[in-house]
């Protein structure tokens, strides 16, 4: 009996143990849903129908497909929230222009992590040569023949699918619904819960850079989706910047927005396939496994959620080049190894040649070699703000943020480095990339044997 209890006791505190560490291990750090919800805007309305063909109305295409898509999404995504600017065919409001006004207002209310709005294209119809007539044409006081062409129309004969994205000219408006959007705000403790002073410049940093992130995302997108119809036989346009009337949702939105345009209703042979079931399930379908792949990659470079101190993070420089000679480790194994072959080959070295004055500083000049003396940071601003590694205004630049404090006129502040950087030019590469994101009084810190050789 004793020896019994003892066993139970001791595979009790083992099963534990495992619990334990389990629970603690980063492979089961708890990571950020990369997309929680998810605006599905069908284009217009009953009130403005959008474009005609023979026999239907764009609203009423992309609502079904819209629907269809959204059904998808929240059968697989169970993660997901689904939310619609519009389940029925009537319109937000009064005019055109409030209720594109209210479908941007949905989307930023609901904190939508990505704007989809549907729509059909249209193109006018095509005019062809069948012949020349002659009529008499006044000149003066006589009359003159000349011949005139005879044309003839027939239905459009445009077709495939487009996916766009706004247009570069309209950033400033996008940084506008960026700044108007309560979803976003200040990282520090203090104001967590204020919307951010435009006034400050970190401010005007902190939403270039996500209006930039918001547009790759954008593109990326834009880029499956245009891949996932081609997948299925259709004809893709392309994934492309659009700066016309129409598409204002995608810059009135605070979040990645991209207008999808199912095909051509002016063409007969288009207008029927995305009025029947087979077409709008097909085009919900490419959709719909074009948000998982995006989904996925999110997931997949998103930074898990960590309690470590930005000092103690790795250090996954994007910018490195292999510039140095000595091999950059991302793990202490890999730094013992590298350790133990370079004395392993010091040993064989001084075997092998008898001790002298000349072999000692050989040796020693060959380890200056493989080990580089200098290295590189780049100190990014100086702020009495408090920001974390992982917050929004260093979204953009992979690698390690240190925070490091300072006094400057009795006033305690916060100094923002990134680094290490192996070479110089792997340095001046990462700097440049700084400067457009909008840190423009970054610069090198160069430092000589870990010791930091200039400051600010």
């Amino acid at each position: 009996m004793r020896w019994n209890r003892f066993w139970i006791l001791g595979c009790s505190t083992l099963l534990g143990l495992f619990f334990i560490y389990a629970k603690e291990a980063p492979g089961g750090t708890k990571r950020n849903p990369p997309i929680r919800t998810i605006i599905i805007d069908p284009g217009h309305s009953a009130q403005t129908p959008g474009a005609h063909g023979k026999f239907s109305t764009e609203e009423g295409i992309v609502l079904d497909v819209a629907l269809k898509l959204g059904k998808l999404i929240e059968t697989n995504m169970k993660d997901v929230r689904v939310v619609y600017t519009r389940k029925t065919s009537n319109a937000l409001a009064s005019t055109l222009k409030a209720d594109l006004n209210e479908r941007a207002i949905i989307a930023n209310r609901e904190k939508g992590d990505l704007f989809i709005s549907i729509h059909c294209n249209s193109a006018g119809p095509s005019r062809h040569v069948v012949g020349y007539k002659t009529v008499m044409v006044r000149k003066g006081k006589r009359k003159v023949a000349t011949k005139k062409p005879i044309y003839t129309t027939s239905p459009s004969t445009a077709e495939g699918t487009e996916t766009y994205v706004w247009a570069t000219g309209k950033n400033t408006a996008k940084t506008e619904s960026l700044r108007e959007s309560p979803v976003i705000l200040l990282d520090n403790a203090e104001g967590a819960n204020t919307v951010m002073d435009m006034s400050d410049p970190e401010t005007f940093i902190l939403l270039n850079t996500l209006r930039n992130t918001y547009f790759d995302q954008s593109l990326r997108l834009s880029t499956l989706i245009e891949d996932e119809f081609t997948h299925v036989g259709r004809i893709s346009r392309g994934a492309r910047q659009r700066d016309e009337k129409g598409i204002w949702v995608l810059q009135a939105t605070a979040m990645p927005s991209v207008l999808v345009e199912l095909g051509f209703i002016s063409n007969p042979e288009e207008e029927k396939y995305l009025n029947s079931e087979d077409g709008q399930q097909e085009a919900a379908t490419c959709i719909y496994k074009a948000i998982q792949r995006y989904k996925d990659e999110l997931g997949r470079y998103s930074n898990p959620e960590s309690t470590e101190p930005a000092t103690m993070q790795p250090t996954p420089i994007s910018y490195k080049k292999g510039a140095g000679r000595q091999p950059v480790t991302t793990s202490k194994g890999k730094t013992l190894i590298a350790k133990k072959t370079t004395k392993e080959k010091d040993k064989q070295l001084a075997s092998r040649v008898k001790p002298s004055k000349t072999s000692s500083k050989a040796i020693a000049a060959k380890k200056v070699v493989v080990k580089p003396s200098f290295a590189y940071d780049i100190q990014l601003m100086i702020t009495d703000k408090k920001y974390h590694s992982g917050s929004s205004i260093f979204n953009k630049l992979s690698g390690n943020i240190r925070q490091e404090q300072i006094t400057i006129n009795h006033k305690r502040l916060n100094k923002y480095i990134w680094g290490s950087f192996r070479s110089e030019p792997e340095a001046n590469t990462a700097l440049r990339r700084a400067k457009q994101l909008g840190f423009w009084n970054a610069f090198l810190l160069p430092k000589k044997n870990d010791t930091r050789l200039a400051s600010r």
